[in-house]
């Protein structure tokens, strides 16, 4: 007897509702197999995926080679725990620190994971090798980020959805206002206790917002003057989903410790990552931070495979051209709309703003004719549409979606 049924999008939809947490607001369409740009529903409809699982699908649904590579690790050995060594994880170490430029490699699972992973670093750093006094330290953040939902992370979120009776909150961290470097400035000089700056290069939650040109240059720089670690969050922006391998490539910026998750593993299976050279990485000793799953030779095996496929697929060189094209495509549209006010991104990783409050439901009611239309993509804050679909996606696939997109923003034309 089998667990599985087939079931109707409705069928699906009800049960989620009855027996899961409602802690998320999907939008309705029931999704049951997946293929290179493409995605199908349960009744069988076709979709253009437009959000790649927010930038975790970067190499295409379902790619051959890493569904390949994590089927047959699984049928050899699928976990050890870290209790013991595996013949997988030292060689993804070696194969992404040298694909990344950096000395060492902690592996973990998600996202989140990877960035609780990188304060922990930073913190005992700033103690044992830069001389803070013990629950000293500080990192600052930018607002409007997005790192996270665990309790750390929501601590400096400015998100109330987010935050609202979730606390007590965790110290230790200062907000300032993201693309500023002055204010960056004011907090390395106020606060001789700051450990780190972690910063998304691209804000992508926040609505994909881009900031200035040499923003990162200047922080850097910064961070470096005061003896701070330059802590990048990539897991949306990294793996060519902004025309470059990582997003702070634009600038030539090499961080002080880099967190990777999402495309990793091309969306096939949890796998992130903290790395950074050994002066920083080697503060974590045997018996001060792991995790049963971090590191497991099925993990291996497909961030391996799925780190070469961006590489083999050129698939940055392909974001950075047919990000242009989007562009271009959809700024041509906004100089005669009246419900768009401006397309903005980088690569494949773009979002337009709705001429319409955050509080209105215009961009989730514009997603949802995009859907019936045959693209799927989702709002955020309320007034701001991401698009984002798989790399290997082509001219002409994107002209197609751009034509959709353009059909369904007409039909909100006032």
């Amino acid at each position: 007897m089998t667990v599985v049924e087939k079931l109707t999008s409705q069928d699906a939809m009800a049960l989620e509702n009855q027996y899961g947490a409602h802690n998320y607001h999907p939008l309705p369409v029931v999704l049951s197999r997946g293929e290179g740009v493409f995605m199908w529903d349960a009744e069988g409809k076709k979709y253009y995926d437009f959000l790649s699982a927010y930038s975790a699908v970067n190499q295409g649904h379902c790619h051959p080679r890493i569904v390949n590579a994590m089927t047959e690790q699984a049928k050899k050995l699928t976990l050890t725990s870290r209790a013991f060594y595996n013949d997988m994880l030292g060689q993804f170490e070696r194969y992404a620190t040298d694909y990344f430029g950096f000395d060492k490699l902690l592996p973990m699972n998600t996202g989140a994971e990877a960035v609780e992973t990188a304060i922990k670093i930073c913190r005992k750093w700033a103690y044992e090798e830069k001389g803070i006094p013990e629950e000293q330290a500080q990192i600052i953040v930018c607002k409007n980020n997005f790192h996270g939902r665990t309790t750390t992370i929501i601590s400096f979120s400015n998100d109330e959805d987010a935050r609202k009776n979730f606390g007590p909150y965790t110290p230790g961290f200062i907000k300032i206002e993201y693309d500023d470097t002055e204010a960056l400035e004011k907090a390395l000089e106020s606060d001789k206790n700051i450990a780190g700056f972690l910063v998304e290069p691209i804000q992508g939650e926040a609505g994909v917002y881009v900031p200035s040109e040499g923003y990162l240059t200047k922080a850097k720089a910064l961070c470096k003057k005061h003896g701070v670690l330059f802590i990048a969050d990539e897991i949306q922006t990294g793996i060519a989903r902004t025309g470059e391998l990582l997003a702070v490539d634009h600038e030539n910026v090499k961080p002080d410790m880099l967190i990777l998750g999402k495309a990793i593993s091309g969306g096939v299976y949890p796998v992130s990552a903290v790395l950074a050279n050994d002066a920083v990485m080697d503060v974590i000793k045997p018996g001060q931070h792991g995790s049963t799953f971090g590191g497991n030779p099925v993990a291996a095996a497909v961030a391996m495979e799925a780190l070469e496929v961006v590489k083999d697929e050129k698939l940055a060189e392909n974001a950075e051209r047919l990000g242009q094209q989007f562009r271009s495509g959809l700024n041509d549209y906004i100089k005669t709309s009246k419900i768009v006010k401006l397309v903005r991104g980088k690569g494949l990783l773009n979002a337009i703003v709705i001429n319409d409050s955050e509080e209105s439901e215009t961009a989730w009611n514009i997603c949802v004719a995009l859907k019936e239309n045959g693209l799927l993509a989702k709002p955020t804050h309320g007034n701001i549409i991401r698009f984002a679909p798989p790399l290997v996606i082509n001219e002409e696939q994107l002209a197609d979606c751009v034509s959709i997109i353009k059909k369904t923003l007409k039909e909100f034309e006032g």
